[in-house]
């Protein structure tokens, strides 16, 4: 069995954590109108991109990306019914809704990979940073059309959801990511070999980041009951 590259892990662990901070913050201003926008700010504009690179390196040491891309893509739309199912049933507002977040994003970039992982070096750096930056370009200045366009970038006006991952200029990350695995990763072992992997704060984020998907899919519905019997209390 091939043996995992730690600091992979590890930076996969900050890189989710970094979303549950993204998360907890979007909540304590829903909800209690608490803002922390320096922290909110930080990890929503740097997490996401770090996450796409992490994501698309580790692409180019794995297998089964189609099966993993649709099971990702699955627990993207079981956020999309739940979030959609607050909203229905009154318990929050329709921005609350995800139609294309970060586990969609994930879920439908594993697939293409499959597509172009074939292409030289310099065509995947190329298509990457056009990507990255036609969906740079469309945040600066937005373009509007039809909903069904929501996955690439394009907006309708009044558009609001609570997590956006479009594939411009995500996939642009994900495939810069995946350049990164090809260089640096080449030899597809540790770079910090030396490194004492049982340090207990090297463990814990490890641990998190084996487990990403699972603690993505949880900690908000933990979040919620924990808001809740604040609540509830009060």
């Amino acid at each position: 069995m091939r043996q995992r590259i730690w600091e992979l892990d590890a930076f996969r662990g900050i890189c989710i954590l970094g979303m549950v901070v993204v998360h907890f913050c979007y909540d304590l201003d829903a909800l209690y109108q608490l803002q922390l926008p320096w922290v909110y700010d930080l990890a929503l504009q740097w997490g996401g991109v770090l996450f796409l690179l992490l994501s698309g390196l580790c692409a180019t040491l794995g297998k089964h990306h189609i099966r993993r891309g649709i099971v990702v893509f699955l627990c993207g739309m079981l956020c999309t019914a739940v979030t959609a199912g607050m909203y229905l049933l009154g318990l929050a507002s329709k921005g609350i809704v995800i139609y294309f977040g970060v586990l969609h994003c994930l879920g439908t970039c594993m697939p293409l990979w499959m597509l172009l992982r074939k292409l030289p070096l310099w065509a995947l750096a190329a298509i990457g940073i056009v990507l990255a930056a036609a969906g740079l370009y469309m945040q600066t200045y937005p373009i509007y059309g039809p909903s069904w366009l929501l996955p690439v970038g394009v907006m309708y006006p009044g558009f609001a959801t609570s997590d956006y991952f479009p594939l411009l200029p995500n996939l642009g990350y994900f495939l810069l990511g995946a350049v990164l695995g090809r260089t640096i990763y080449h030899k597809r072992s540790t770079l910090f070999p030396k490194v004492d992997t049982n340090l207990p704060p090297i463990r814990f984020l490890c641990a998190c980041g084996r487990h990403s998907l699972l603690i993505y899919l949880l900690h908000q519905p933990i979040f919620s009951a924990v808001f809740a019997l604040l609540a509830y209390i009060n």
